[in-house]
């Protein structure tokens, strides 16, 4: 049974810095690309960070130079830095891990909200 267990969320303020982490079991962890999506009330969900097997990451605009992915798959983790943190950041904050080379090895966490106050 694959399970995705994110924390670290909740209430900072503008210009605070929080650490997600999410722990992977039941995959091996080193052929899945691990990433972080974010989801706010009323908007659809976006890609906030990733990392692929290889090392390789991604990062849309919005978040560049103020977040940093990184993973050890020793411990079968996957971690989330927040820094700079601004109330347009506030949303539930999922983990993803999909396998490097069959997309239907696709799972996902339950979720852990971020909340950044002016």
């Amino acid at each position: 049974q694959v399970q995705l267990v994110e924390s670290g969320g909740g209430l900072v303020q503008s210009g605070g810095s929080l650490r997600l982490s999410c722990a992977a079991s039941g995959i091996i962890f080193s052929l899945y690309s691990m990433a972080w999506y974010r989801q706010a009330p009323g908007k659809q969900r976006e890609l906030v960070a990733l990392m692929a097997s290889d090392g390789t990451t991604n990062y849309p605009d919005s978040v560049k130079g103020r977040f940093t992915i990184s993973r050890d798959n020793r411990k079968n983790t996957v971690y989330l830095q927040m820094n700079s943190l601004e109330p347009a950041d506030t949303a539930v904050y999922s983990c993803n891990a999909r396998h490097y080379r069959f997309d239907a090895y696709n799972y996902w966490g339950q979720g852990t909200q971020v909340t950044v106050s002016s």
